[in-house]
C-alpha cells in the first residue's frame, strides 16, 4: 500500500475540503487499475532505480514490465530522460543529498497516517519536496499543492527523513511533469499550518456527521457515485429547464460541469464492477467490445503473405496488424488469404439492456477462484 486508508499524499486535498469523505470512500470497491496508472507506476520504479543507481544508465531500463505495461525507447526519451534533465534544473551541481521512494508518517500526532514520497533532498537551507508526475492529460500545480505538504510535514516527523527538514529556512514543493517543472518555495511556517488543518480534518472524518462538500477535489474521489452531495447536484441539474434558466445559473452550473462528468465516468465504472462481479444492475448488462482481427496464426499467415509481398511490407518490430497488411494488399489488388485473421473483442462494455448485442455471460469471482484452483 503507498498510503493509508485514512489519507495519504494524493488524498489530502479531498480529505482537509471533505472529511465526510473517507467513509464514503471506505464502502466503495477497489478500482481496477488503468493502462495510465500501471505506466505510472512502472515509470516512477524505474527513475527511482536510475537515481539509487541500481541501473547503469536508462537504456537498460528498455524492456522492463509492469502488469501490461513495458519500457520503449520512447518512454526512456520522452519521459524519463527529460526528466532527469528536468531535475538537474534543481541540482545543477550534484550537491543535493536525497531519499527516494521513503515511507514517511505522522507518528503518534496522526496514528495510521502515512504515504511514500517520491524524492526527498536537502540542498543548502532548502528542503525539497519532488513529486513526479508521468501522466500528460492533467497539468498539475506545484503552488499549495496539498500532496506535497503532506508529504513534507510527514517527512519532518520520520526519523529516517527529518534531517532533511534540521534547520532547514526554505521549503521548495517540487512538480515534475514532463516536459514541465514547476516549483513553488515556502517556508517551515506554512507547513506548521497545514499539520493543523489536516489533523482538524481526520479528527472531523471520524465523526459521524462530518462535513462533505464537492470541489476540485471531487475528480479523482472513488464515492461520487454514492455522495449525496453529488447526487443532488445532478437532481438539481436534472429538474431544471434548461430554456429557462438565468444566465447566471447556467454559468454556475458550467463550473460544475467538471465535477459531474466525473461523476457519471465513475457511476458508469461502479455499475460496470458490480455486473463484471455478477451482482445484478437493473436495466443494464455487459456486452462484448468491438472485435479487432489479429493473426490466427502468425507464422503461417506470413508463410502465405510473403508469396505478394517482401518481409519489410510485413513488420515493423513485429508483424504488422491485418488492417496494415490488408490495406498494402488492396493496392496489388488483392484480399487476405481465407481464415488468417480472428477477430477478438478486447473486453466487455456497460449497455442499455435493449442493446441488441448479446449479453456477456460473467462466471463471477467465486466461480472464477474455484476454476482457477481446479486449474492448479
Amino acid at each position: 500500500m503507498k498510503h493509508s486508508n485514512i489519507v495519504g499524499g494524493s488524498t489530502a486535498e479531498r480529505v482537509i475540503n471533505c472529511p465526510g469523505s473517507v467513509k464514503l470512500v471506505a464502502t466503495m470497491p477497489p478500482k481496477p487499475s488503468s493502462t495510465f496508472a500501471d505506466e505510472g507506476t512502472l515509470l516512477h520504479d524505474c527513475i527511482a532505480d536510475l537515481l539509487d543507481l541500481k541501473v547503469a544508465s536508462a537504456k537498460d531500463l528498455i524492456g522492463r514490465q509492469y502488469n501490461e505495461q513495458i519500457v520503449t525507447e520512447e518512454l526512456v526519451e520522452d519521459k524519463l530522460l527529460v526528466a532527469m534533465r528536468l531535475l538537474n534544473t534543481i541540482d545543477p551541481n550534484n550537491e543535493m543529498d536525497y531519499e527516494v521512494e521513503q515511507r514517511v508518517g505522522f507518528g503518534d500526532f496522526l496514528p495510521g497516517v502515512f504515504g511514500s514520497s517520491d524524492l526527498l533532498g536537502r540542498l543548502g537551507d532548502t528542503a525539497i519536496v519532488l513529486d513526479w508526475k508521468f501522466g500528460s492529460g492533467v497539468p498539475v500545480e506545484a503552488e499549495e499543492n496539498a500532496q506535497g505538504l503532506f508529504y513534507a510535514c510527514a517527512a519532518r516527523r520520520t526519523d529516517a527523513t527529518k534531517w532533511i527538514f534540521k534547520g532547514a529556512t526554505k521549503v521548495k514543493i517540487v512538480i515534475v511533469q514532463p516536459p514541465s517543472i514547476k516549483v513553488w518555495e515556502t517556508t517551515p511556517e506554512r507547513l506548521d499550518l497545514f499539520e493543523v488543518q489536516l489533523a482538524s480534518a481526520v479528527l472531523e472524518a471520524k465523526q459521524d456527521d462530518a462535513m462533505l462538500s464537492a470541489g476540485k477535489w471531487c475528480k479523482w474521489c472513488a464515492a461520487k457515485p454514492v455522495c449525496p452531495v453529488m447526487t443532488g447536484e445532478v437532481a438539481r441539474v436534472g429538474a431544471a429547464q434548461i430554456a429557462a434558466l438565468p444566465a447566471d445559473l447556467i454559468g454556475g452550473y458550467l463550473k460544475t460541469a467538471d465535477q459531474l462528468e466525473a461523476w457519471i465516468a465513475d457511476l458508469r465504472a461502479l455499475a460496470f464492477t458490480m455486473l463484471e462481479a455478477g451482482a445484478p444492475v437493473p436495466g443494464y448488462k455487459l456486452v462484448a467490445k468491438r472485435a479487432t482481427r489479429s493473426w490466427a496464426n502468425e507464422e503461417t499467415a506470413k508463410a502465405l503473405l510473403l508469396e505478394h509481398l517482401p518481409e519489410s511490407e510485413l513488420t515493423e518490430t513485429k508483424m504488422c496488424s491485418p488492417a496494415v497488411v490488408e490495406k498494402k494488399l488492396k493496392k496489388l489488388k488483392l484480399a487476405l488469404p481465407e481464415g488468417s485473421t480472428v477477430a477478438i473483442s478486447s473486453g466487455t462494455t456497460l449497455a442499455d439492456v435493449d442493446d441488441p448485442r448479446p449479453q456477456v455471460l460473467q462466471l463471477g469471482s467465486q466461480l472464477k477462484s474455484a476454476l482457477s484452483k481446479l486449474q492448479g
